[in-house]
């Protein structure tokens, strides 16, 4: 048995789909009640409050931990996710990091998730981490206003990175909880190629064939939407990435295709199979 944690978002809807086409026997975890597919099993847990996950843990061999917010609510402690999943009897747990435990490492919340690997390392279970980059699916901040006013509001339109789409993060993650070959791995997950704002909403605007209008913010306009929904030291750091990647940010890695053995889909495809968000 399987648990997912974050089983309801870009990453863990599709990641608990595959385990159940493969067979596995899957609890998808969520803080609020989700539908699931056929013959997964959900439990609701706040993952702040470690013990809620118990339910969820008891009987099952490997976790898949995505801590999202979560990792910075006040009082949280996510280390205690991973001596529960000892207590239980996991075997096994997958981590969601960051690439940022590596390009940036000193910015609070990434000193935190690099804690929270090291208390993975010394736990005694197998364990594999993921580090991707940016998401291809925080392009869908803009599906309002592409759908409202068909254009793109985004600082920094010529600056980009290599983002990944969610659905290959997903891919990853299931091989790594059932094919031991990747027990104390540790992956950099990132897109086929650096792709700028400008030319996401021209990915856009192809899969819609109709046009998209590119609008470039500033970066205090950026930086004041972004705050609505995230802390602004979260939204200085993002920019800071965004604004001025460095070389680490900028590569391509090749651990998508270590892995799944192709190589990893590009914007456009994801543009194409969301696209409906966009319409």
């Amino acid at each position: 048995m399987i648990v997912v944690t974050g089983a309801t978002g870009n990453i863990g809807r599709p990641l608990t789909q595959a385990l159940a086409e493969a067979g596995q026997q899957v609890i998808a975890v969520s803080r609020h009640t989700a539908a699931v597919p056929d013959g997964v099993r959900h439990v609701t847990a706040d993952l702040a409050e470690p013990g809620s996950l118990k339910p969820a843990l008891a009987g099952a061999k490997a976790l898949f931990l995505l801590l999202s917010g979560d990792l910075h609510a006040t009082g949280a402690s996510p280390a205690d996710i991973i001596k529960e999943a000892a207590a239980a009897g996991v075997r096994r747990v997958v981590l969601l990091s960051t690439l940022g435990v590596v390009t940036r490492p000193f910015g609070p919340t990434r000193v935190a998730m690099r804690a929270l690997e090291d208390t993975l390392r010394e736990s005694g279970l197998e364990w594999a981490i993921l580090r991707p980059g940016g998401f291809a699916s925080n392009a869908l901040w803009w599906a309002e206003s592409v759908r409202t006013q068909q254009v793109v509001a985004a600082p920094f339109g010529d600056i980009g990175v290599p983002i990944i789409d969610p659905a290959d993060i997903a891919e990853v993650a299931a091989a790594c909880l059932l094919d031991d070959r990747h027990t104390g791995g540790v992956y950099e997950l990132t897109g086929p190629e650096v792709i700028a704002p400008r030319q996401q909403a021209e990915a856009i605007a192809a899969a819609l064939g109709s046009p998209v209008r590119f609008h470039e913010l500033t970066r205090d306009e950026a930086k004041n939407a972004m705050a609505q929904s995230m802390p602004a030291e979260l939204a200085d750091d993002t920019l800071d990435i965004l604004g001025s990647p460095n070389p680490s940010e900028l590569r391509v890695s090749p651990d998508v295709q270590q892995v799944l053995g192709r190589a990893p889909r590009s914007f456009s495809d994801w543009a194409a199979r969301n696209v409906d968000a966009f319409r």
